[in-house]
């Protein structure tokens, strides 16, 4: 029997005093000098530990206190308050928010899904990915575990094309050969980073980790260095049509290389199956109101995997209305599916996967694996401050990060996302991901929910999403 797939992470302490989510405000004017103070009695000891972090010129309290609130509770002068940190809320964007960024430190750092254990206190639905909540039914059966072991769940995925049909001879012997593909064992391939102040050791850091996870890593040609070769098994070289002729020697080497769509990929991809027959490859295509024509037309000329992308907030590009990466995928898939060709091909989805379960959500939709991009950079300290866009230092110095530090955030984080998706998929009684591909039956879209419900009262302004799948 194989040895069950598992990913070894250990704790990694950030570099950098972390931006908690909320601050003490010590009023120490009206302290009542008691014989027995509070900040004594702290479980945590978290008044012991407190300093003041000269580069950041951060009070580290923010990130040690749990939010017990006995010392705020208990303290006879009441002269010391908890609040929101300011700094906390100024984290990401409206997309990237401050829950998440911090979500994705804790998980690099320690390697565990993050517990509230005060339940969920957020809306009942919101945009993208929020719009839209899967099926745990089978929770209520305790063999349905993952995580420990009493029920394997396998989260591999094939990446290549495969035979729609086998056919074989008056011997028995197959007629057609099986087009090449490659098994990995998560369905996340590590994407093109999208900012950053890169570096050598960043790409390093990356690659030790798909290498030790056994997946695959994005690298633009301009990033590539000798220092990548140990791993050029695990590199899918990012290559533009004119890149083609001078990068031979990544071709051969990677198992995937990937080239940007663009009017020449026909013919790009028609010259590299004839001279890399070996090699798979991957067309690089932005998701917009042509995309269902695209895929199928890239489908019909060749393409082993297409990887289709939205910009870092899940949106598809160029088009007036903003719709979601979930539905266009919905609507790529199920055209593929009509047209009878979806089980011929891969296909990989970026842009917007932003958590754990964004992932088991977009392989509903229809997608057959993921592209990790920015939460890659968030596991190695980054703080989407996106300064690096504007030529300005970065706050962390993530172009200074050790290698094996650097690989070991990033397994903590994979390895406790992946412990999300076997949750997710124990919890829907199913045993392997690649069931879980197209199967819209498992989860409830709020937008079709509320057409069918309210549509005859409120008519089309109610769920109009249905354009776009």
């Amino acid at each position: 029997m194989p040895k069950k797939y598992h990913i070894h992470t250990e704790p990694a302490s950030p570099r950098f005093t972390p931006i908690g989510k909320s601050t003490i405000l010590d009023w120490e004017g009206g302290c009542l000098r008691c014989f027995k103070c509070v900040k004594r009695k702290c479980i945590y000891g978290a008044y012991n530990e407190r300093t003041f972090d000269v580069t950041q010129l951060t009070d580290t309290i923010d990130t040690i206190c749990k939010n017990c609130l006995m010392c705020v509770q208990s303290c006879p002068g009441q002269v010391i308050t908890k609040i929101i940190n300011p700094e906390y809320k100024l984290l990401g964007d409206s997309y990237w928010t401050p829950d998440i960024i911090a979500r994705q430190w804790d998980q690099a750092e320690t390697g565990s899904i993050p517990v509230s254990g005060a339940g969920y206190a957020g809306p009942f639905s919101g945009p993208g990915f929020d719009d839209m909540w899967t099926d745990m039914s089978e929770i209520v059966r305790p063999t349905r575990d993952g995580i420990h072991g009493r029920e394997y769940i396998n989260t591999s995925v094939s990446l290549g094309r495969k035979l729609s049909a086998l056919k074989f001879d008056n011997k028995g012997n197959p007629v057609l050969e099986a087009p090449k593909n490659i098994e990995i064992p998560l369905p996340m391939i590590f994407g093109e980073l999208p900012f950053g102040s890169l570096s050598k050791d960043v790409y390093l850091a990356m690659a030790e980790a798909a290498m030790e996870l056994n997946t695959l890593i994005e690298v633009p040609a301009e990033a590539w260095d000798t220092h990548l070769e140990p791993y050029a098994r695990h590199v899918i070289p990012v290559l533009s049509a004119e890149q083609i002729e001078t990068h031979d020697h990544l071709i051969e080497t990677a198992q995937v290389v990937e080239i940007q769509d663009s009017d020449e990929s026909d013919a790009v991809l028609k010259k590299l199956k004839k001279k890399h027959p070996d090699t798979l490859v991957m067309i690089k295509t932005a998701l917009d109101e042509n995309s269902r024509e695209r895929v199928e037309a890239l489908a019909d000329a060749g393409a082993d995997i297409i990887h289709v992308h939205a910009d870092r907030n899940g949106n598809v590009h160029g088009e007036k209305k903003t719709r979601f990466i979930k539905d266009v995928v919905r609507g790529v898939h199920n055209h593929l599916v009509n047209t009878g060709i979806r089980d011929n091909i891969t296909i990989v989805a970026s842009g917007g996967i932003a958590m754990a379960e964004h992932v088991a959500k977009a392989v509903i939709c229809g997608a057959d694996a993921v592209a990790v991009d920015i939460p890659l950079l968030l596991a190695l300290e980054c703080r989407m401050c996106l300064r690096c866009e504007k030529g300005l230092a970065c706050p962390v110095e993530i172009e200074n990060v050790h290698p094996n530090w650097g690989r070991t955030r990033i397994m903590n984080l994979i390895g406790a996302w992946r412990n999300q998706i076997l949750e997710v998929l124990g919890a829907m009684g199913i045993r392997e991901i690649k069931r879980l591909r197209g199967e819209v039956g498992r989860a409830m879209f709020f937008k079709d929910l509320e057409a069918q419900t309210f549509g005859q009262l409120f008519g089309t302004r109610v769920g109009t999403r249905k354009e776009g799948i």
